[in-house]
């Protein structure tokens, strides 16, 4: 395709043009040069021009996009089958596609995600909820899983470990390249509770073992595993789906809910905001999923660990009362984006036209900020492969 031939091209010159030195530094001309001949000193002139130009890492991929392409990017939305998906991949080139339990199972059984993917101008995300337990979404065709409680009081690290390679290779040839797993809150609620049996266990230790050992398989199956639900669902007052759920205060999430993060994050993965009222952390109104505070705590390691450079997602905005209750779905995802999030999720591609659409009203306005927007898909692209650097 001409235009994923462009992009190509435009990310190669990216690469080569926009990536810092080793150490993160680039060099600056002395302000008291050394006397140099004239055809030194037209090479040095050149050269720190040249490099005063040089763009931003992936700078170059990202200005070769369209807005309206570059918004795209950042959207993962549910569709019912293989026509849905098609269509909204051929109309609007969204980042990604969302695999939920009313999707049609042909799509994955007949291997037609491949068709889906091939539509896209770029490399096509395809996610899906793969837990184990009562949260699978494959279980008629790769078999059960055991949740994540009865894992961690059944089985080794390396059993888990060999589950979820297992389970991760069949979601890899079925199409799947991300997985919304392993949920990592740390919760002693009932097995049937909102969280329950998705946790692996009330010790942060525990969950911290058993879910590096999942997340391990599904990497070395080759789908990116998501952290799940930032930062922290476990002793929430609630469940997100029926209402707004209030967790206990910040510093109180920092000595359990929080600590699974600081091993986790290093290895590698994505996280997802859960739709979470947190005191301390959060403004009134604004859950942890569309919360600038939010994003600054897991990009500036404020939870205790590292810095996190991987892609943000939010939680569901569009069948969960914690959002729907305050915010219709363009404003969800518009409040999302410009908070931090690279990825705003909802379940139907028939309103990807209409958040387009007000996104780049948004854009237009700059409630949304070109560079928010910019920095957004450079991070879905590196978390792609398109941008390497």
């Amino acid at each position: 395709m001409r235009f994923k031939f462009a992009f190509a091209l435009a990310a190669c010159a990216g690469l080569v043009a926009g990536c810092s030195s080793d150490d993160g530094s680039t060099a600056s001309p002395s302000s008291s040069p050394s006397p140099a001949s004239s055809s030194d000193a037209a090479t040095g002139s050149s050269a720190s021009t040249a490099e005063a130009a040089a763009p931003a890492c992936g700078q170059e991929a990202v200005d070769s996009l369209p807005l309206r392409r570059k918004l795209a990017q950042l959207l993962d939305v549910g569709v019912t089958g293989t026509a849905d998906a098609l269509r909204v991949v051929q109309n609007e080139q969204v980042g990604g596609i969302f695999v939920g339990s009313w999707t049609d199972d042909s799509m994955l059984a007949n291997r037609e995600v491949q068709q889906v993917a091939a539509a896209s101008d770029l490399p096509l995300t395809v996610s899906i909820d793969e837990e184990g337990g009562r949260v699978s979404r494959v279980e008629d065709l790769l078999g059960a899983d055991p949740s994540a409680r009865e894992t961690a009081q059944t089985m080794t690290e390396e059993q888990t470990y060999q589950m979820a390679l297992e389970r991760g290779r069949g979601l890899k040839d079925l199409g799947i390249t991300v997985n919304f797993a392993p949920d990592v809150d740390v919760s002693s609620q009932p097995d049937d509770s909102v969280i329950g049996d998705r946790s692996y266990s009330d010790d942060p230790e525990v969950v911290t073992r058993y879910a590096a050992a999942y997340a391990r398989g599904m990497r070395d199956a080759g789908v990116t595993p998501v952290f799940k639900h930032f930062p922290g669902h476990g002793s929430g007052s609630g469940d997100s789906h029926t209402g707004a759920v209030t967790t206990p205060p910040l510093d109180q999430l920092q000595t359990k809910d929080l600590v699974p993060y600081r091993t986790l994050i290093p290895a590698g993965g994505a996280v997802m905001l859960g739709h979470l009222d947190v005191p301390g952390l959060t403004q009134p109104g604004i859950p942890a999923s569309i919360s600038p505070e939010a994003v600054e705590l897991l990009r500036s390691g404020g939870y205790g660990g590292e810095p996190f450079t991987g892609p943000i997602y939010t939680d569901d905005l569009s069948g969960m009362k914690a959002i729907t209750d305050r915010y219709d779905i363009p404003q969800a995802v518009e409040t999302a984006l410009a908070a931090g999030v690279d990825v705003a999720l909802w379940l139907t591609a028939e309103d990807v036209p209409r958040v387009l659409d007000h996104l780049e009203s948004a854009v237009a306005s700059g409630s949304l900020p070109q560079e928010r927007v910019d920095e957004a898909v450079v991070a879905v692209a590196r978390a792609k492969g398109v941008v390497t650097c």
